[in-house]
């Protein structure tokens, strides 16, 4: 088949753009050029790759998503063989995209993209945020080439890596009666308002964790926003339960919070690198995953120089 790499870039602008114009405009060329490689690409392989109408830009078929997925890894190769033959097997360099659940990247991120640039300063390292199916859909459909993900509600085909394990802990204003130097039964707080974190998948794990010993909580307030949590805490309006403990014992509003081991025998929860079981990671990604293992291994990066 007379495919080329060209026809596959196109192809790929104008998915992400939605539109002839969007894509012709990110590769600086004539809306005629992107047009026509299109149709060569569906007269090559075969298939409708997109449902065209007037005034409405372009919608994608399931065909299309079907060759999406395969082109965007094959482009992402495609990008390395040229950035290292020019490097004459050098430093890596390139684009490189990850993806992290919502709540974990304030924690993982910055440390990431700090120590990860030190160590490879030619590679762009972009990272996009999102729920653990958000992120999944990404790596299928290669948005993003790895994500940094939770244990949990994980799709078939996708290959994973535990990184570190982490567990749960109650959150609690300062002044509530159970602050203590022990650690807190979720048993004295069954009758008390829960704040849920409703993130998905939070909910169900919170939510599984405690019908786990037979409790039943009782939700007041719910919300997406993991600093939302920790502001009604604090203002004493319910406790709630997290995975990540900020190194900041305050709310946004800079009232204090508590920070409380369970007392019961919860399970610790394993934070994953996730990539499709069939994908043949880039060179960029293999370093990446190295460099992850050998900084996470303990957990979030500590600020410091590197």
């Amino acid at each position: 088949m007379d495919v080329s790499l060209r026809q596959l870039r196109y192809f790929v602008a104008a998915a992400e753009a939605g539109t002839i114009a969007g894509a012709a405009a990110r590769e600086h060329l004539s809306q005629s050029t992107v047009a026509l490689a299109i149709s060569e690409l569906e007269r090559a392989l075969g298939v409708q790759l997109f449902l065209r109408r007037q005034a409405k830009g372009l919608t994608i078929t399931q065909a299309g998503l079907a060759v999406l997925a395969d082109a965007r890894p094959l482009l992402a190769h495609a990008d390395e063989l040229v950035y290292s033959a020019r490097s004459l097997g050098g430093q890596l360099s390139g684009d490189l995209i990850i993806g992290c659940y919502t709540t974990l990247a304030p924690f993982l991120m910055p440390g990431v993209l700090e120590g990860f640039a030190t160590e490879h300063p030619r590679v762009r390292l972009r990272f996009v945020e999102g729920s653990q199916v958000e992120l999944q859909e990404r790596l299928v459909d290669g948005s993003c080439e790895i994500a940094l993900l939770y244990d949990l509600d994980l799709q078939p085909g996708v290959h994973h890596e535990a990184l570190y394990h982490t567990r749960p802990h109650v959150l609690l204003p300062r002044a509530h009666a159970l602050v203590r130097d022990d650690p807190v039964s979720l048993r004295d707080l069954a009758d008390e308002p829960m704040i849920m974190l409703d993130y998905p998948p939070s909910r169900h794990y919170f939510t599984q964790l405690l019908e786990s010993l037979e409790l039943r909580p009782v939700i007041h307030h719910t919300t997406s926003s993991f600093e939302t949590v920790r502001s009604l805490v604090a203002r004493g309006l319910g406790y709630s339960l997290l995975i990540q403990q900020p190194a900041c014992d305050v709310s946004y509003e800079g009232l204090p919070l508590a920070d409380c081991a369970i007392r019961e025998d919860v399970p610790k929860m394993p934070v994953l690198l996730a990539w499709p079981a069939r994908a043949k990671l880039t060179r960029r990604a293999k370093a990446f995953v190295d460099f992850c293992h050998q900084t996470l291994a303990s957990g979030p990066v500590q600020p410091g120089p590197w």
